[in-house]
């Protein structure tokens, strides 16, 4: 009679697979690797609805256990998390530090896909964090007021431009105080260019009321929990108030995953570039890397 050890069934070893993926508005390209081998496996081109995706990892991870990956973009995290939905673990791939060969000169959404998959049984790529679905709308709030602004600056040159071809510079004072509105707001020209003139004149103001009631969500917001309990601690930091505390505090969130302040400082690109070979050492200019938003306010924080 066959014992109770010689009847329990040996455990099936799934083989390992990563699947790389190049996504777009309408489709998602995927290549499969093995683990092992790092073959290509299967490649597929499915339409960027979650049903597709679905219908296809189940397909793929049958005696499989899959490692996906896909490069940050305009899709943002949500084939993410589909896939975490269904407990497949996806990393979302920093593109600006996937590494490329100095001689490579074709560039395919296929070629993209399969590069991606053997990256990454490689080990060889960097992912970046993926926030939350409640951070990702703190973070967006804050974004939208930054495209805002960049939409105020822009509106200001319109109306200083126009002003400029004419000959009119304003020289009693600065610019934008309440004595050069009163100014801009007495000019008068003839026929068309008059009503040119209102209505860039009436677009900056219009902006401008689009920012106070922004930036007076995005203090509503600061009042709420998380960022209640972190907003105040950056605040006493000299140049750093409600505004600047919300953008270190959507873009970073948790600081501790940088180990050093060197590390966070590398992920906004303040420091140095550098050269150095044997006894020869050079360093120039700060590389402008990662998130370019961080670093122009702490720039800024920085002039005050």
């Amino acid at each position: 009679m066959l014992s109770k050890l010689q009847l329990r069934k040996e455990p099936v070893m799934k083989s390992i697979a990563y699947v790389g993926m190049d996504v777009h508005q309408k489709e998602i390209r995927v290549a499969m690797v093995d683990g092992e081998s790092g073959e290509l496996v299967s490649e597929h081109v499915i339409d960027n609805n979650e049903d597709r995706v679905r219908k296809l990892m189940r397909k793929l991870r049958t005696g499989r256990e899959l490692n996906c990956c896909y490069e940050a973009g305009g899709c943002g995290y949500v084939l993410q998390r589909w896939l975490a939905a269904m407990s497949i673990p996806c990393a979302v791939i920093a593109p600006s530090l996937i590494p490329r060969r100095p001689g490579e000169r074709v560039k395919t959404d296929r070629r993209d896909a399969l590069k991606l998959a053997s990256l990454y049984r490689a080990g060889e790529l960097t992912q970046v964090h993926v926030p939350s679905r409640g951070q990702e709308r703190g973070r967006a709030l804050v974004r939208a007021r930054e495209t805002l602004r960049r939409e105020v600056l822009r509106s200001k040159h319109y109306v200083l431009k126009f002003l400029q071809c004419r000959a009119l510079v304003y020289r009693e004072g600065r610019n934008w105080t309440q004595r050069h509105w009163r100014y801009l707001r007495r000019l008068r020209f003839e026929g068309p260019e008059d009503v040119s003139y209102r209505e860039l004149l009436a677009l900056l103001e219009f902006k401008l009321e689009q920012m106070k009631r922004i930036e007076a969500a995005v203090a509503e917001l600061a009042g709420e929990e998380p960022y209640r309990s972190v907003v105040p601690r950056l605040r006493c930091y000299r140049g750093i108030d409600t505004l600047t505390a919300m953008v270190l505090v959507s873009e970073l969130w948790d600081m501790r995953r940088f180990a050093t302040a060197g590390q966070l400082m590398s992920y906004m690109g303040l420091v140095p570039q550098e050269h150095s070979s044997g006894a020869r050492r050079w360093q120039g200019s700060i590389t402008k890397t990662g998130n370019a938003y961080c670093r122009r306010i702490l720039v800024e924080s920085a002039w005050h």
